[in-house]
């Protein structure tokens, strides 16, 4: 038998979005692994690293924007 298994990760960059504190946080151009089949993205852990460097830091964020907020009920 060959070998069925094919990768389907693909590197891309995506935006990562977390709630901390009761507020949005935003983060673009997050360098990640994305599942073609199920849109799962990985994250290395120097990217995890970096993200907690970045919004737990003393760092300014590079803009602000306002956000739409919907309850679903």
């Amino acid at each position: 038998m060959g070998n069925e298994w094919q990768e389907t990760m693909v590197e891309q960059e995506v935006t990562y979005t977390l709630e901390l504190d009761g507020k949005i946080v935003i983060v673009e151009k997050v360098p990640a692994r994305v599942c073609v089949e199920t849109g799962e993205r990985f994250f290395s852990p120097e990217t995890v690293e970096h993200l907690q460097r970045l919004v737990w830091g003393e760092r300014a964020p590079n803009r602000m924007i306002e956000v739409p907020v919907f309850e679903f009920a």
